[in-house]
């Protein structure tokens, strides 16, 4: 019955079923082995590539299986401990507890640092939590639920999607507190996730830092192109559509194999029932279209040192060295110390990153606009 309301197979947003997900059958296996054998996780994803969607399909699996709790928290927009003790909160009382009267029962015993509401749906029936706390308060808070997870002793497993957000929350110490409470719940798995690979990896990686050598390091590349293809082939087929490999070999290459913008024109192609590459030309310009007010908007807000560097690298696709003399003279760019302080911003604000030893734009639509501003 759930088929039945996909109206297009190609999802931009959320999780449905193994059905309408694509491979990444070795990294779940990778996560399944990890949780089983009491490892945490650190997922490395550049965005858009489908680090989220994993996540989701990892949990498919583990409540099909019936011996994990899964727990999902976003904190991308989170900007302090008291965003994040909130949302952590909502998130482990909303998994926990299915029943309004455990839930207000759990609510009241172990959230005394914080007032807790739940309301009830009125189209699902389902309850909702909302937590109203004070900032002086966020660390009790953020011990309660930790606390609270340990004293159900389920096992559970605690996805924090964007976990590098902690590292900019205006309260010293976040990290080591986090750590604190993490080692200490053997009943419980986490996956910390993120897309601003360089601050994850110093994170994770540096001697000095409270998680240094405490996970599984997982890098996520892009879905192997031959099995895209085979995936997307079936759905259109299906749909009395023929997908040429040349037109998805262009489609994947376009956007280095990011899975979001790999969606999005097959999206359009569905919707459209039509997969030939004049069709990619037409979805290419659209989805061009539809993000222009946001980038510009986003090159309005940079310095113009640091724009001159994005177009720069936006001409090229990819720059091994930006400093590098014939580079800088192609692009009229300023004395190196100038590029090297903009690519230290572009770098710092998750614009440009670097991957196989090249720097390159992270939002390939991005880049593809840049480029065609000239």
């Amino acid at each position: 019955m759930r088929k039945n309301s996909i109206d297009n197979p190609f999802l931009l947003a959320g999780y449905e079923s193994p059905e309408y997900f694509c491979d990444r059958e070795r990294e779940l296996g990778e996560m399944l082995e990890a949780v089983g054998n009491g490892r945490n996780v650190t997922l490395l994803s550049p965005r858009r590539m489908g680090k989220t969607g994993l996540i989701h399909h990892l949990f498919h699996t583990l409540r099909r299986e019936g011996k994990w709790m899964p727990i999902y928290v976003d904190i991308f927009t989170a900007r302090n401990l008291s965003d994040f003790a909130r949302r952590l909160a909502v998130a482990v009382i909303g998994s926990m507890d299915s029943r309004l009267d455990k839930a207000l029962s759990a609510a009241t015993g172990f959230f005394r640092s914080s007032r807790p509401t739940v309301s009830i749906d009125p189209l699902t029936g389902a309850p909702s939590y909302s937590f109203t706390l004070e900032p002086s308060r966020a660390e009790a808070t953020l011990k309660e639920c930790f606390d609270y997870l340990g004293a159900r002793g389920r096992r559970s497993v605690v996805a924090i999607d964007e976990f590098q957000q902690v590292a900019e929350f205006p309260e010293k110490g976040t990290e080591a507190l986090l750590r604190s409470y993490v080692q200490f719940l053997p009943q419980t798995r986490f996956i910390f996730a993120g897309s601003k690979r360089h601050m994850m990896a110093e994170m994770f990686s540096a001697p000095n830092r409270p998680f240094f050598d405490s996970t599984q390091t997982m890098p996520l590349g892009p879905i192997d192109s031959g099995k895209y293809f085979a995936f997307a082939r079936h759905h259109f087929k299906k749909a009395g559509v023929n997908l040429e490999a040349d037109v998805f070999g262009r489609v994947f290459d376009a956007f280095d194999g990011r899975t979001w913008n790999v969606q999005a024109v097959l999206n359009r192609f569905y919707a459209r029932r039509s997969a030939r590459m004049e069709d990619f030309e037409d979805a290419l310009d659209w989805l061009v279209e539809n993000g222009s007010y946001y980038y510009g908007t986003l090159v309005e807000s940079l310095p113009d040192g640091a724009v001159r560097l994005l177009r720069a690298i936006a001409a090229e696709g990819r720059v091994g060295e930006p400093t590098a003399g014939g580079f800088m003279a192609r692009h009229h760019l300023r004395a190196s110390a100038s590029v090297r302080l903009s690519l230290k911003k572009l770098v710092g604000l998750g614009l440009v990153s670097r991957d196989g030893g090249d720097y390159a734009i992270e939002d390939r639509l991005f880049s593809i606009w840049l480029a065609r501003q000239g």
